[in-house]
């Protein structure tokens, strides 16, 4: 990249605010306004996902490579397509993007009659036992399906594959995974979308919360690693598409 660090990380700030926002938002919104995820549904909160990652992608990816996911940042540098030096700046840029979103949803909430409470912080949360699936499948399917989106997009952004459509195949590969494990864990593969949710129910959430860094951190940097040796050979003198980027 050969924009400034500074540029990078509000780009990144900015892209995993959106991801945040606009994902975790329609899940907190709907129920609060509708009384019920009905009115979206699981597959419109697994759209707002990946909707947020294709445009988000788009709109920043030029900048910054679009990571918007601290265990990006590691897979990808794990893979040596993007640099270690950088990875603290992102990953702070991150969460700070995260929590910033989620004090947005909980401003937005706190207008209404009531205001906010915990309540409605779960229900953006990730965790695992009471309503979820417990500690050992939660892990497993973090892990699992964290190690997939970083092959997509591996995959969606080496040179050989189709120009221009990264962004678009990361977006859907995000929205599979919310169809697959929001009923499990309620979605993560991202340590920072756990993390702003997380603060602001401030209970059960925060205490679970390692069990999202550590298991999509995990699976991130096996697919990196899984990556480089799997990938197509390239020629000497051609360059991946986006060589430290996402998209």
């Amino acid at each position: 990249m050969d924009q400034p660090l500074i540029k990078r990380c509000a780009a990144e700030f900015l892209g995993t605010l959106w991801l945040v926002f606009g994902g975790c938002g329609t899940a907190v919104f709907a129920i609060i306004t509708r009384g019920k995820l009905d009115s979206v549904g699981l597959v419109g909160v697994s759209l707002a996902f990946g909707l947020t990652v294709v445009t988000g992608a788009y709109a920043f990816g030029h900048i910054s490579g679009g990571h918007f996911n601290p265990a990006v940042t590691v897979g990808l540098s794990v893979a040596k397509r993007a640099a270690w030096r950088d990875a603290p700046a992102y990953i702070v840029s991150q969460v700070l993007g995260a929590i910033v979103a989620t004090a947005l949803i909980w401003a937005i909430v706190s207008s209404m009659p009531g205001g906010f409470h915990k309540e409605y912080g779960k229900l953006a949360s990730n965790g695992y036992d009471g309503s979820y699936y417990g500690l050992g499948g939660v892990l497993l399917a973090e892990a699992f399906l964290t190690f997939m989106f970083l092959v997509i997009i591996l995959g969606a952004t080496h040179s050989k594959a189709a120009p221009g459509f990264g962004g678009l195949a990361i977006g859907l590969g995000l929205t599979l995974i919310h169809l697959i494990s929001i009923p499990i864990s309620n979605t993560s593969v991202n340590p920072a979308r756990s993390t702003g949710p997380a603060i602001f129910e401030g209970g059960t959430a925060l205490t679970q919360l390692w069990a999202f860094w550590l298991a999509p951190v995990v699976g991130a940097a096996v697919a990196g690693l899984a990556y480089t040796w799997l990938r197509p050979e390239v020629a000497e003198g051609e360059a991946f598409v986006a060589a430290d980027s996402a998209v």
